[in-house]
């Protein structure tokens, strides 16, 4: 674990150097929580947008676009339930005088047992080698079924006090299993109480004339409120959806990780409408598609795995994450919820407006069932630089750091490199580079050695660097470096456009999930 959090250290000062995620306002010494993305993680995150975005509407011809505003009448969150209901359980430390989410304290206890269960399980591995049966050991082992039975006993306390919403008894599992503080290492808790995360602020111009109103804590509300708009004007059946990317805020108790957990963070949304009683089975199928769609990446289908929900919340009859491994762990990176007609019907409610749906093939009336796939762009982005993130040791006793991005969504898809500053090859390289950057986000580099610049172009993940030399001002051909492999071969100009075309094309990925 602790080889691991040193890899996450490096990612994080990684991003830095090379210009894809910055501290937020640095020069004041920066906002907890609150990231910039720089030239690299820019292009690196639209990619992922896009590659999003693309394979809910040209993939399914009854999924199509909103973009909702970030305000809302304040009504709305009253009605989904925000105002009452979006709490984190708050716990102080009286000497550190740190605050922490109740729940993530328990979660932390919870891997702890995990890890001890997996020690004792390689230690075993190695001492009994080829023959060892892991599932017999697991089942048959005094320590690992003591770890277990320990573990069972806080998981079933733990889902019951959420359920309950207890929360005291969720100070009492802090107390009876001696968690103590990160900080001062004591055990001296505060109540625990809740905490809202939904930042507000006033809109008008005067004392008596202002309105509360909230930064959203989603994106989805947007779309509920508009669904009926869309479906009328889009002449869309059931069943439909709506995919939506933008801001959300959350004020969160414990961010962390980086930008895993932010206080303004995006989010890539769809909610799909279908009729009642079907919910289930769309459920299922959006299941596989979003798994199929990270798996499409390549990033190794082994660091994937779904997590139901322990606590499901007010609004779902069926909830699942897909969790990815992280260098901290598994953890999510997207939710698919079905949240029946809670968020319809609740709207209805509050604004005394009908916004049922008449289904002409049934002939009558009804509150959509939805579909909710919802996953962390952030989240999403970290998870791939941190499966991109590699140190090699080269036989010639060298090193490297490379990010093996996936080359679809890599910032840069194209280095184009003169040998040397002199003789027509500048010139030669900038000819090839414009016929290129219409279609491929190219860069031209000139500055040192072409050792150095294969270094630069494979920490910012460039899959493709074309070196131009003397021999190209006279057959037109240049040799092409492939970032992972760093093996060379040398083809025509004409040849690039297709080559890497071919590479870089989300098309490919597209057909993987459609499959």
């Amino acid at each position: 674990m602790a080889q691991q959090e040193d890899v996450f250290k490096k990612l994080v000062a990684h991003c830095k150097e090379y210009g894809f995620v910055f501290p937020s306002s640095e020069i004041y010494d920066g906002l907890a929580a609150v990231y910039d993305y720089g030239q690299n993680g820019v292009e690196l995150k639209n990619n992922i947008k896009k590659y999003w975005w693309d394979s809910m509407v040209l993939l399914h011809e009854n999924v199509v676009g909103l973009d909702a505003a970030i305000f809302m009448h304040p009504t709305t969150w009253k009605a989904s339930g925000h105002v009452d209901a979006f709490n984190d359980p708050l716990i102080d430390n009286k000497d550190s005088k740190k605050r922490y989410r109740a729940d993530v304290l328990i979660e932390d206890l919870l891997a702890k047992y995990d890890d001890k269960i997996e020690k004792e399980v390689e230690k075993a591995a190695k001492r009994f080698g080829e023959s060892f049966d892991a599932t017999l050991y697991r089942q048959t082992n005094t320590r690992v079924l003591e770890h277990q039975a320990k573990r069972d006993e806080i998981h079933s306390r733990f889902v019951k006090a959420l359920n309950d919403s207890d929360l005291a008894e969720l100070k009492q599992i802090i107390v009876d299993y001696d968690v103590v503080c990160p900080i001062s290492g004591t055990k001296n808790w505060t109540d625990v109480r809740q905490f809202n995360l939904m930042f507000s602020t006033e809109m008008g111009s005067t004392a008596d004339g202002s309105m509360k109103i909230y930064l959203r804590p989603e994106t989805a509300q947007g779309i509920f409120v508009n669904y009926l708009n869309v479906q009328k004007t889009g002449r869309m059946k059931i069943p439909f959806g709506i995919a939506q990317i933008g801001k959300a805020f959350r004020n969160e108790i414990v961010a962390r990780q980086f930008i895993f957990r932010m206080r303004e963070f995006e989010q890539m949304e769809m909610q799909f409408f279908v009729r009642p009683g079907t919910e289930m089975e769309w459920f299922k199928k959006w299941k596989e598609t979003r798994l199929k769609w990270h798996k499409a990446l390549g990033l190794g289908d082994q660091k994937y795995r779904f997590h139901d929900h322990d606590k499901l919340a007010h609004y779902a009859n069926a909830a699942t994450d897909i969790e990815f491994e992280m260098p901290f762990g598994f953890k999510e990176v997207e939710g698919i919820h079905s949240r029946t007609n809670f968020d319809l019907s609740s709207h209805e409610k509050y604004s005394g407006k009908s916004i049922k749906y008449f289904d002409p093939e049934l002939n009558e009336s009804y509150t959509p069932y939805v579909i909710e796939t919802s996953i962390g762009v952030d989240r999403t982005f970290l998870s791939i630089m941190a499966a991109s993130y590699t140190e090699e040791q080269l036989e010639n006793g060298e090193s490297r750091v490379v990010l093996k991005l996936p080359a679809v969504l890599a910032p840069i898809k194209l280095a184009v490199l003169p040998l040397v500053k002199k003789d027509g090859l500048p010139e030669k390289a900038r000819e090839i580079m414009n016929s290129l950057k219409f279609d491929f986000k190219c860069q031209y580099d000139e500055k040192d050695s072409i050792g150095k610049r294969y270094r630069r172009q494979d920490a910012i993940g460039t899959p493709f660097c074309v070196t131009v030399d003397h021999d190209s001002l006279t057959d037109n051909t240049v040799t092409i470096r492939y970032r992972d492999t760093m093996q060379q071969e040398r083809v025509p100009v004409e040849k690039l456009h297709e080559l890497i075309g071919q590479k870089v094309s989300m098309k490919q990925l597209f057909k993987k999930i459609v499959e």
